[in-house]
């Protein structure tokens, strides 16, 4: 039997160069099928541009034509300028407190207090020179408002004075009553005895320290140590008296009048004493 001879046709080798072509053929008709990316169309809208400037432009107009409408007193439309004007913060300080001075007019009349603080919180925050005019400040309706307004601001811009240090005797007069204020009797009533002794400088001081004494020692049942320290209230301030609420105590009330009466049967006492004479001289 005759080997087999491969022709041309046949052999592997020989056909890849065919099919290679073939691929090739594909591709370029796939390629060409392909849709082409589309040109811009120069029949459709641009999208505008708008600068700040023409930002700024439109906020002083809106600013300008809020301030008619509220001269108008078309409020609504105002509210609505005034607000579009002030939208992109484009315009000036001393526009933008105009723009929301006038806004707080319009709350004002309109009966929005909170809204009308609000805007002239923020006009004096962002210009510190705003100020109404004499005829504006005196406007019935915005006027107390606005100075409410102005002095808070003021208050909070003002830093807090140091507290001043306490004395000795003063510290121990506040260390006495708050231990009187958290039911320490005892306690308070011996810091308070401390206080006096230490010097307290104010008449003031020394009544509270003494007035709190008595307290004290009425309300441990010390009834006679009690009027004697409700006694020595009116050699500070001899005009001195508990206030109602204080008067009325049932803990001591009867003790400090027994005191108050004492203190002026003494002083009446010392009145009716003969002057002494004075010493002859030679």
């Amino acid at each position: 039997m005759k080997p087999r001879i491969p022709t041309r046709f046949s052999h592997p080798l020989l056909l890849a160069p065919r099919f290679a072509g073939v691929a090739a053929a594909l591709l370029l008709a796939l390629t060409a099928c392909a849709p082409a990316p589309k040109a811009p169309d120069p029949s459709a809208p641009s999208v505008p541009t708008v600068t700040e400037a023409q930002l700024r432009e439109r906020a002083v107009q809106n600013l300008a034509l809020g301030q008619r409408q509220y001269e108008a007193g078309t409020f609504d439309d105002a509210l609505k300028s005034l607000n579009e004007a002030l939208t992109h913060g484009v315009l000036s300080r001393e526009d933008q407190a105009q723009a929301r001075k006038l806004l707080a007019f319009v709350h004002c009349v309109s009966n929005r207090e909170d809204a009308c603080r609000s805007e002239f919180r923020k006009a004096l925050e962002i210009n510190s020179r705003f100020d109404l005019t004499p005829a504006e400040a005196g406007h019935p309706i915005w006027g107390p408002i606005y100075r409410n307004v102005r002095a808070q601001l003021a208050s909070a811009a003002t830093p807090a004075p140091a507290p001043k240090a306490l004395s000795k005797s003063e510290q121990l007069l506040a260390d006495g009553m708050a231990k009187y204020d958290a039911g320490e009797f005892d306690a308070a009533h011996k810091i308070l005895q401390n206080a006096l002794k230490e010097g307290l400088d104010k008449p003031a001081d020394q009544l509270k320290a003494i007035k709190h004494s008595a307290f004290c020692l009425c309300l441990a049942e010390k009834w006679g140590q009690c009027r004697t320290e409700f006694m020595k209230l009116f050699d500070v301030d001899p005009n001195f008296d508990l206030t109602p609420a204080e008067a009325g105590h049932p803990s001591w009330t009867r003790t400090y009048a027994g005191a108050k009466q004492r203190w002026k049967d003494a002083q009446a006492a010392k009145d009716k004493q003969p002057a002494k004479a004075a010493p002859a001289t030679k």
